[in-house]
């Protein structure tokens, strides 16, 4: 079955050539992006769709969630919004409401939550472990993820519980709960911030991780300056995220990390290829925590992702439109710059970059042929409605994997 969507105003294809296509059409088959280009010289398909001189988009990668979970974490919001500053232990409320949850439930909830990401645009969704924080939760919670997301991350070294000693715990996350999880995951991560998991912890979890073959990924720097990104670049994680609170050193690190890497060679997390900061400016707002500086990082040479972080306690929200918007007005990015780290930068996080009928993994965050036909049709002619209009919600319809999702 082969699907025609012509009368594209605006076709920003975020592929390596960065093409922004006018009068533009696009031709899915199955699943994959068949052809693309003018639409005059569209060829014909089983069914057409008038895009009616809308803007058309790579779906958004969300590749920064943490969906499973349940619980209520308003009063900490409104606490904060009354000048409380945060600090990670109100992950502990999210992981008693977890624990207490059935699996029929934890699902339901994380369903709800990825339908309610997709029809906002998002087609491809990482996230995390992290409320379990035993080895029985854990391995549910990425049991769980593995089969309502694309890709799943442990993130058993989210917080030590209560009670717990710190150095025990980091034994039980290195041994019994990564064995207990590793089925169903692709990635690693750990949480290397004052609170949660020092340098040398954090080293131990990412070590141990990639002795199993996990990819590896850091939340660093978020509550200030620290080892986060300099033991994600020496560790050759895909990302480091949130980088609110960065030296001159870690922007050089992070840009160092990208100076030998061909984009139109490199494959997943190969050589050559560097580490992503990951922005999450719904969490920065949410926190009131300086925005991170997400001009300088570009400006540097860094590869850039916007991501949601959507989470009960700092980032409710799944809305990669937000992330754009607040991007373009309030950390400087021009539109194609955020709309670029919310496609092809989360798909770079996620080592989903490149791929095609050859290899049998096609790629995400970008509109080219063979790659994964993700799709985000605006009701706007342009993306630059995204940052023009905030707070509209602007999508009109919604293709995954050639399947129309809205």
């Amino acid at each position: 079955m082969s699907t025609l969507i012509t009368n594209v105003a605006e076709l920003m294809t975020q592929d390596l050539d960065h093409r922004v296509l006018k009068d533009a059409a696009v031709v899915i088959e199955g699943e994959r992006v068949a052809w693309l280009g003018q639409a005059a010289d569209a060829p014909a398909a089983d069914e057409a769709v008038d895009a009616g001189g809308r803007a058309l988009l790579p779906g958004w990668v969300d590749s920064h969630t943490h969906l499973i979970f349940a619980g209520d974490r308003t009063a900490e919001f409104e606490a904060r919004m009354a000048g409380e500053s945060y600090s990670a232990g109100g992950i502990a409320v999210t992981t008693g409401a977890t624990r207490t949850t059935s699996d029929f439930d934890l699902t339901r909830l994380a369903m709800g939550r990825v339908a309610e990401a997709v029809s906002q645009g998002t087609t491809y969704l990482e996230t995390k472990t992290g409320y379990g924080l035993d080895v029985e939760n854990e391995a549910r919670s990425a049991r769980i993820a593995s089969t309502v997301v694309d890709e799943v991350t442990y993130l058993g070294a989210h917080l030590v519980p209560a009670g717990m000693d710190a150095q025990e715990y980091t034994d039980l996350v290195c041994g019994p709960m990564l064995a207990a999880v590793r089925p169903f995951v692709r990635w690693a991560d750990v949480f290397c911030e004052r609170g949660a998991f020092t340098e040398e912890q954090s080293r131990r979890v990412l070590q141990a991780c990639r002795d199993t073959g996990l990819g590896l990924r850091v939340h660093g720097n978020q509550l200030g300056e620290g080892p986060g990104v300099q033991l994600a670049v020496e560790f050759g994680a895909a990302s480091v995220d949130h980088v609110n609170y960065l030296s001159a050193a870690d922007v050089d690190a992070l840009a160092a990390s990208w100076s030998g890497w061909d984009p139109g060679s490199s494959r997943g997390t190969g050589a050559g290829r560097g580490t992503v900061a990951t922005c999450l400016p719904a969490c920065d707002l949410s926190t009131r925590q300086p925005l991170a500086p997400g001009r300088d990082l570009l400006d540097a040479g860094v590869q850039l992702a916007l991501a949601s972080n959507c989470n009960p306690g700092t980032s409710y929200t799944s809305s990669m439109a937000f992330c754009v918007t607040t991007a373009v007005l309030q950390m400087r990015l021009s539109v194609h710059e955020a709309v670029r780290a919310a496609t092809y930068g989360g798909a770079l996080a996620l080592g989903r970059e490149s791929g095609t009928d050859t290899d049998g993994e096609r790629a995400v965050g970008s509109i080219a042929v063979g790659h994964r036909a993700d799709l985000h049709l605006l009701n706007a002619p342009s993306a630059t409605h995204l940052a023009y209009r905030p707070g509209i919600p602007l999508t009109h319809a919604v293709w995954r994997a050639g399947v129309r999702a809205r």
